[in-house]
């Protein structure tokens, strides 16, 4: 499992309806800002590469996915300093690949 739900649940007090709906907002917002990210990237958009990075790193801190949030933040930083396209499009996959199998993680753990 490469997510924790300590942060959630520190944030939850208990409340798994809380916890649930954090995980639902998480798997309705991020693959559409991963798939808007993808686009970015392939448009060389660097102002939109910049935002979504930006959008989607505190979403998977909030799961505990320290290696994701740090290559979200790289992302970000490289499209805010409008960096090699080429480094951007090296570390995309790698964020992509993390998101992706927690998305199906969490589907599965919460039969959602």
């Amino acid at each position: 499992m490469i997510y924790s739900l300590d942060k959630i649940n520190e944030m939850a007090e208990g409340d798994q309806d809380f916890v649930t709906s954090v995980i639902s907002v998480f798997l309705d917002e991020v693959p559409t800002d991963l798939q808007d990210l993808e686009t970015a990237v392939n448009n060389s958009d660097y102002e939109n590469i910049y935002k979504l990075a930006h959008k989607i790193k505190p979403n998977v801190d909030l799961l505990g996915m320290e290696q994701t949030r740090a290559t979200a933040l790289e992302i970000e930083t490289m499209g805010k300093n409008k960096a090699s396209m080429s480094d951007i499009e090296e570390k995309f996959p790698v964020l992509k690949t993390d998101v992706l199998q927690v998305i199906s993680e969490l589907k599965k753990d919460f039969d959602l």
